[in-house]
């Protein structure tokens, strides 16, 4: 919580870093990750235009903490969903329309640090989730575990990017999570 202080004293933040990255989910949501930046956000947050580096360095470190925010709730997303395959799709989907700007951020690893080791653990750590659904159906004769999470991920990550760009056909439903279930039982049939 910003709070302004005596003149003499400036101004005191409770968690900034915390704001900065609130105040890049807010501006990537209005303009995308390629306008954000760092004095745009020291501005929303009410401090200097020096407080942002000094939190992250640059803007490729902001995008890079935030790409490691994004992973890690994308995991627990999918972590709360079970080991059931199809609701694991339907929490990635419900993800990306919930939090956007990180998903935005994420998988556009030329805006951050990918080779950063917290966002290779992050990332890791999604990865188990999706892979825990694909592990868990049953096998079959022409069970694959890589090519199937892949499969998977690339059928929900598909639909959850059509549907944030609006390029999903009319009539394939105002709800996310009901247009992903539609979708992805396609995998099982």
């Amino acid at each position: 919580m910003l709070r302004r202080m005596t003149a003499n004293r400036g101004y005191h933040h409770g968690d900034l870093r915390r704001a900065l990255l609130a105040a890049a989910v807010e501006a990537i949501g209005e303009s995308g990750p390629a306008a954000l930046s760092l004095r745009d956000l020291a501005r929303r947050a009410g401090v200097s235009h020096a407080a942002p580096a000094h939190h992250f360095g640059d803007k490729a470190g902001l995008l890079t903490a935030l790409a490691v925010e994004g992973f890690d709730l994308l995991a627990e997303a999918l972590g709360r969903a079970g080991d059931d395959l199809l609701e694991i799709g339907v929490a990635y989907v419900r993800f990306a329309v919930d939090h956007r700007a990180h998903f935005e951020v994420m998988f556009a690893p030329g805006l951050y640090r990918a080779d950063d080791p917290e966002v290779a653990a992050a990332r890791a750590r999604a990865g188990a989730a999706l892979r825990g659904g694909v592990a868990a159906r049953p096998a079959g004769p022409t069970v694959e575990p890589g090519r199937d999470a892949l499969a998977a991920w690339s059928i929900v990550h598909g639909f959850a990017t059509l549907r944030l760009a609006g390029a999903l056909p009319p009539g394939s439903g105002d709800n996310p999570e009901d247009g992903a279930r539609a979708v992805i039982r396609r995998l099982f049939e």
